[in-house]
Formats: C-alpha cells, sequence, structure tokens
C-alpha cells in the first residue's frame, strides 16, 4: 500500500477518533502488519489514552467481526470494545489491549530449560477456564449468518485444509504419496469429524498471538473467521500451537483444565471428546503445515519454515501415543515419511547462523565484528528523541519501564524501529538459506545507555520471537 493511501486511512480513522472521544489526536501510528491484510493503527488522545484504528476493505470479513464483537461486548467476554464503525464498513476503532501477547510473555520469561514461567502457565489456565464460555455463545443466540468464508468448519472447509497440506507441502517437498489411498484417508477422518457435535463457536485461529495479556488478564481478538463448528478444533489449535512449543504435560494440564470448566456448563464424555481431540489436532497441524509450505517454499518467506521442526515433533507425538478409532494408512505413511526425512534438517539454523546484538556509544568507538566474516549493521539512534536530557532518566537505561515509555510515545521511534527490523529480517533470512554463520547488528547513541540499549534489547526479542531457532547473543557495551 502506498504512503498517499496509509496517509488516508490515517485521516479518517483520526477523524472517527476525534468523534468519538471529543479530544484531539496526538498521534496515530501504523502498527506491524501480521498474517492478513488488515491495517492497524495506535491511535494516542490528548489525554493519553490510546484505541486501535482498523483498516480493511473485506466488508463481509469486517461483518463478521462487528456482528460477533457486539454480541461479545453485550455478556462482557474478554475482547476489544468495538467503538465505532465508519459509513463505508471498511474503518472501525477498537479498545487498546496492550501491545503484550501471550506468545510475547511465553517468549519472554521462558526459563532456562526452555519451559515456561510460572507466570505463563497461569495466564494459559485463564486461557483455558475462560474459552468454553465463548465456545458456548454459538449455542446462545449467536449469529452465524454473517460467518466468514463459511457458515461453519464443514466437509468443506476441512476439504481445503487437508488439500493446503498435499498441494502446498507434500508436492513442494517432494513427499511421494498414492493420491487415491490419501484421499480415501482424507474421507474417512472427515466423515469422523464430521459426527462430532458442531453445534458451538469456533474460532479457527485460537492461538498464542490472538490472546493479549494486559493488566494481569487474558482477551481475545482476531476472531473474525470464526464459524459453527466442534469444541475440540479451538483446544487443539491452543495446545498445539507450533511455536508455542507446549510440553506434553503442561498440554495435558490445560486440557484437564478446561475439561473440567466445560463440565460445569455443559455434560461432557471426556473419553469421547479426547478421541475427537485427537482428530482435530491432526487436522490443525495439516492445516499449519501446509500454510507453513505455501509462505515459506512458495512465498519464499522463510522464516515460516522455522515452524516446521516443532510440527513435525507433534506429529510424532501423535503418532507414537495416540490411537485414532479409524484406519488412515496412507496418511501415516506420509507423515511417517516426513518425520523419517532430512527435509527439517536445513530450517534448524540454530547451528550455523549467530546474530550478536549490541548496544554502544559513539564516545567509545563503534563495535569490532569478533567473527572472520566482518561487516555487519550499524545503526545510529542518535536522530531519535534523547531521554538523556531528562534529568529524572539519569539513573536508568533502555531496559528500564520509564524509558520504554518514553521512547515508544514518539512515531519516530516506531518508524525507525519497522525501517531497521525489516533490514534485519532480509539479512537473516538470506544468510539462514545460505548458510551463513554469523551476523553482527549494532546500535549506538551518545552515551550507550537509554537509545541504543532500548533497540538493542527490542531487536533480540524480535530476533528470537521471530527465528527460533537462531542463536541471538545480546550485549551492552557501554554498560560493562
Amino acid at each position: 500500500m502506498s504512503a498517499t493511501q496509509t496517509l488516508l486511512h490515517q485521516q479518517i480513522l483520526s477523524q472517527m477518533a476525534m468523534e468519538h472521544s471529543s479530544q484531539h489526536v496526538t498521534s496515530c501510528e501504523p502498527l506491524a502488519q501480521s498474517g492478513s491484510n488488515r491495517l492497524y493503527f495506535r491511535i494516542t488522545l490528548a489525554d493519553q489514552h490510546t484505541m486501535i484504528g482498523a483498516f480493511n476493505n473485506d466488508i463481509a470479513e469486517n461483518k463478521a467481526f462487528f456482528t460477533y464483537t457486539r454480541f461479545f461486548n453485550d455478556r462482557h467476554f474478554a475482547v476489544p470494545q468495538l467503538l465505532a464503525v465508519h459509513p463505508d464498513q471498511q474503518h472501525y476503532l477498537q479498545s487498546d489491549l496492550g501491545r503484550t501477547t501471550l506468545y510475547d510473555h511465553l517468549c519472554r520469561n521462558r526459563q532456562p530449560d526452555g519451559s515456561p514461567s510460572a507466570e505463563t502457565v497461569a495466564y494459559y489456565e485463564q486461557v483455558a477456564r475462560a474459552l468454553p464460555t465463548l465456545q458456548l455463545s454459538g449455542k446462545q443466540g449467536l449469529d452465524f449468518s454473517v460467518a466468514y468464508p463459511r457458515h461453519a468448519f464443514d466437509r468443506q472447509s476441512m476439504q481445503w485444509d487437508l488439500n493446503y497440506f498435499k498441494y502446498f507441502f507434500l508436492k513442494l517437498v517432494n513427499v511421494p504419496f498414492n493420491e487415491q489411498l490419501l484421499e480415501n484417508d482424507y474421507d474417512q477422518l472427515m466423515q469422523y469429524l464430521l459426527t462430532a457435535d458442531s453445534e458451538f463457536f469456533l474460532y479457527r485461529d485460537f492461538q498464542s498471538r490472538n490472546i493479549m495479556v494486559k493488566d494481569d488478564k487474558v482477551y481475545f481478538i482476531d476472531y473474525q473467521g470464526g464459524r459453527k463448528g466442534a469444541l475440540q478444533y479451538d483446544v487443539a489449535s491452543l495446545l498445539y500451537d507450533a511455536k508455542a512449543d507446549l510440553t506434553p504435560e503442561l498440554r495435558e494440564h490445560l486440557l484437564n483444565i478446561y475439561l473440567d470448566e466445560l463440565s460445569s456448563h455443559i455434560p461432557v464424555d471426556k473419553a469421547a471428546f479426547i478421541s475427537y481431540f485427537q482428530g482435530f489436532v491432526l487436522i490443525r497441524i495439516l492445516q499449519a503445515m501446509g500454510t507453513y509450505g505455501y509462505r515459506g517454499y512458495f512465498e519464499r518467506k522463510t522464516h515460516f519454515l522455522q515452524s516446521v521442526p516443532y510440527a513435525v515433533r507433534n506429529l510424532q507425538h501423535i503418532l507414537d501415543t495416540w490411537t485414532l478409532p479409524i484406519q488412515l494408512p496412507e496418511l501415516t505413511r506420509v507423515l511417517r515419511d516426513i518425520i523419517s526425512s532430512d527435509f527439517v534438517k536445513p530450517y534448524q539454523p540454530a547451528d550455523t547462523l549467530t546474530v550478536r546484538v549490541q548496544s554502544f556509544s559513539f564516545k567509545r568507538g563503534i563495535p569490532q565484528d569478533p567473527s572472520p566474516n566482518g561487516g555487519g549493521f550499524v545503526f545510529d539512534c542518535r536522530a531519535l528523541p534523547n531521554p538523556g536530557r531528562e534529568k529524572q532518566f539519569a539513573y536508568n537505561t533502555g531496559k528500564d519501564a520509564c524509558i520504554i515509555e518514553y521512547l515508544e510515545k514518539y512515531e519516530a521511534v516506531d518508524l525507525f524501529k519497522q525501517h531497521v527490523f525489516a533490514i534485519i529480517d532480509q539479512a537473516v533470512d538470506n544468510y539462514i538459506e545460505r548458510k551463513f554463520d554469523h551476523l553482527m547488528v549494532s546500535f549506538g547513541c551518545t552515551g550507550g545507555q537509554h537509545r541504543s540499549v532500548y533497540f538493542a534489547e527490542q531487536a533480540a526479542r524480535h530476533l528470537r520471537e521471530k527465528y527460533p531457532f537462531v542463536n541471538v547473543v545480546l550485549k551492552h557495551t557501554a554498560q560493562e
């Protein structure tokens, strides 16, 4: 989208925010895009309160979001408040649920052994207890006539997902299969899953990046793809979210919490539930692998391929420990071929690529690259607002909340961050593909205390979240 178009959306959303709040808008900052084509902006008002503005030209999808959100708002569910909708049905305002997703919290607070912190587990437990209420709204008057793009997770939806796996994963990684036998297994799997009670609200993409953490509570976003479906699908999406990499023990713990909460609302045959659950886990993983293949192999966005080893490990666990009441011989053979093949190995770059992220003071000079390669990036942060000029920040660093808050209120800081991350990501993707082993990224400011430290911390976090197999080394040279 052109800068002119983006500016037009900012102007429309800012005008909507002023009319809604009767306050002046001090900034309207674009947010980083995720997997969709929707544009989001964080709008700051004169009293420092914020809201999120959105633009999406798909009106049918927007109508689903508006309808679901109004229904959930009326029942005080933990979702954003829909504040205003433009007459064009393409621009709208919603409440701001902050900057931290459950996935962010998980990545920032992992234990040394990689397991989630106790605080993160507590948030997952909150989610497991809250999910049944959201799902049961499907039997309480939720209007599925607006569901997009299908009214239900029906045979057609399942067929799309299974073919996505076949054509954008199996064929692109050259895993051989008998197409007729595989289709026979697909029919068997779909027939079985379609016998589950499917009159509930199915969120469709219920995973850690669509759950926000704010003020010690969890909130749910991006449910516009919701439709009628079985209870098990969303639980499968949450617990087998590839990059979240939850342990089997934690999955079982969370599933039991979910089932206990669900049982307090409706009768539950746990054995039958778990049998269907296994089948929905399988179809969800296959759908996700189709996405990784399409985005990674076809669109050449190689960071999507970093999720493949996690998905393969989940498949191994499924095939080794679960028993479905149906036989899927060709699909099982294909999945075991994937697990035993060597194609996963190129997408585990932790053994080959180290990104050294540093902050430094220009007064002391630019750090030298310790690798034989030389080069890398040096970003000059001195053109950005300087908290070092404020006396109250003299003894703080870019790791402190007050400095983070100070910097992030400036649009220039956010734009700088977006541009820098785009440059770094392009290099990392290329280095992974070419099997390079080292990249240095340095951020400098006057004293090496505030801006450079902030950006080094942000860059290291960004890289660890986006490229979990890359070895990220963080160093603050002026703090030594």
